[in-house]
């Protein structure tokens, strides 16, 4: 009575405890979903997308005028300075003075030429000290600046498609990822699923040989079976104890592995959920091959390179020709000792230089750039043709691959119920002595392979169909390319 008393209160707390917690429940779609909003994997793969989608923006947001404030708030200087007179001598005279300018302004990029036009106004302040100290105020009311480069590329029209290429491609990568993420999830689920079926299927083998030992033993104290076969039968009931315990430990090895994946809270439970069926997918290798060249980030890689390579060939050949640059400015401006004085009947101003550039000797070097930059231009075309056969070959073959494992889905389930009809004729004919025991344990071993082959089997189901997916970035089951969910 007290035993019975003391084992109930310490079993007491476990029952309250459970009553509390109960177990999360997941299916495969689920556990993907999870994995997929909140799993590191994920956050990782939204962080790289996110981080190409504020460079593009960042990008385009400079093309638009930009309104800049700029200044020299101090430059002091004190010193004995040369000084040219007049008549062509130079006298040494102490300078103290402080310079200060403030700038205010519209500028903006012309993708159509290249250049850049800034419009705004400047003010600048002279401060002598000294025996001699004065103040003098120079200003340009409105100020119009060009600066255009002549016979080079433009930069500015390179770069915005480059731009525009790098951020179809970290989309599509990121389409990728998230694909990349559910096969992992599925491949960490069906593994959980494969070390229960394996710790139950063990157990069950522990309590199936226990129960045959037990016979095999009042036969052996009978004379009706020998001691070598009363061994077998023993040795057969540690093996599956020992079994047990290694499966036990495999199990919690890959709930781990699937909570890790998951991002599961730690101290709750989890209970998955297999699917007990297969969505039957329609993926004709053609298809998947058109979808993977039109949508995967491999061929907006290829395209982005191609264009950098075709970029550095423009930027070789102009460094090796004749090329200027252009800076002209027209406003107004006046100066004055009183700052209102300085906007008073300002004078025009106008500026303009040409500075121009062309190699004469170079001892090969431009044109052996050009050569260079060419010959990378051919190895990307080449790589990019390599990487399109690759994708292309990859997605008609994941298609097949995706077939087959549906067809040994089934074979798989069909063969695994087989077996455990084998195994159940087998163990009542060893009970009635119409088999020796080593015709049960060849059963009762296929019977173990088949559970584990049809696991197996979904999960290569699966996870086949994730690739595919994530190879193509179409959904075969709706039809439809797969696009981001923001």
């Amino acid at each position: 009575m007290r035993t019975s008393a003391l084992l109930a209160l310490l079993l007491l707390p476990a029952a309250i405890h459970g009553q509390e917690a109960a177990p999360t429940t997941l299916t495969l779609q689920e556990a993907i979903l999870r994995a997929q909003q909140q799993g590191p994997a994920a956050q990782v793969a939204r962080s790289a997308r996110d981080a190409a989608h504020y460079r593009d923006y960042a990008f385009n947001a400079r093309l638009l005028p930009q309104l800049v404030l700029s200044g020299e708030a101090a430059n002091l200087n004190r010193a004995i300075n040369p000084i040219d007179l007049p008549d062509g001598s130079t006298q040494f005279v102490s300078q103290a003075n402080n310079r200060s300018s403030l700038g205010l302004g519209f500028s903006q990029e012309i993708p159509l030429t290249g250049g850049r036009v800034t419009v705004g106004s400047q003010i600048s302040r002279i401060d002598e000290f000294g025996s001699r100290s004065s103040r003098i105020y120079q200003t340009s009311p409105i100020l119009v600046q060009l600066e255009q480069q002549l016979f080079r590329p433009r930069e500015i029209v390179w770069d915005k498609r480059i731009q525009s290429l790098d951020a179809r491609v970290a989309e599509q990568a990121y389409l990728e990822a998230r694909e990349d993420v559910a096969r992992a999830t599925a491949d960490a689920f069906f593994n959980l699923y494969a070390q229960q079926m394996t710790l139950r299927n063990a157990s069950s083998n522990v309590a199936i040989n226990d129960t045959l030992f037990t016979l095999n033993k009042g036969r052996y104290e009978v004379g009706k079976i020998g001691e070598n076969d009363l061994l077998k039968s023993e040795l057969a009931l540690l093996r599956a104890r020992a079994a047990v315990e290694d499966a036990r430990v495999a199990r919690a090895r890959a709930e781990a592995a699937l909570r890790r994946q998951i991002a599961f809270p730690e101290g709750r439970t989890l209970e998955i959920v297999t699917p007990d069926s297969i969505p039957v997918v329609n993926a004709h290798p053609a298809v998947a091959e058109r979808q993977a060249l039109h949508n995967s980030s491999t061929v907006q890689q290829n395209e982005l390179d191609e264009v950098q390579s075709r970029y550095g060939i423009s930027r070789a050949r102009a460094d090796n020709r004749f090329n200027a640059t252009v800076a002209a400015s027209v406003g107004f401006n006046q100066t004055a000792s009183a700052f209102g004085e300085s906007y008073q009947s300002p004078l025009g101003r106008q500026q303009v230089s040409v500075g121009v550039n062309l190699p004469m000797v170079q001892w090969g070097a431009g044109r052996a750039a050009v050569e260079a930059a060419k010959s990378t231009n051919q190895r990307v075309v080449t790589s990019n043709k390599i990487r399109r056969d690759v994708l292309a070959e990859d997605a008609r073959f994941s298609a097949l691959q995706l077939q087959q494992a549906q067809r040994t889905v089934l074979l798989a389930a069909k063969a695994d119920t087989v077996a455990g009809k084998q195994f159940e004729v087998a163990r009542n004919r060893y009970i009635i002595g119409k088999i020796a025991n080593d015709a049960l344990y060849l059963a009762q071993n296929e019977k173990d392979a088949a559970v584990l082959a049809y696991v197996q089997a979904l999960r290569s189901y699966w996870t086949s169909y994730y690739y595919l997916r994530r190879v193509t970035l179409y959904d075969f089951a709706t039809g439809r390319e797969l696009a981001d969910d923001r």
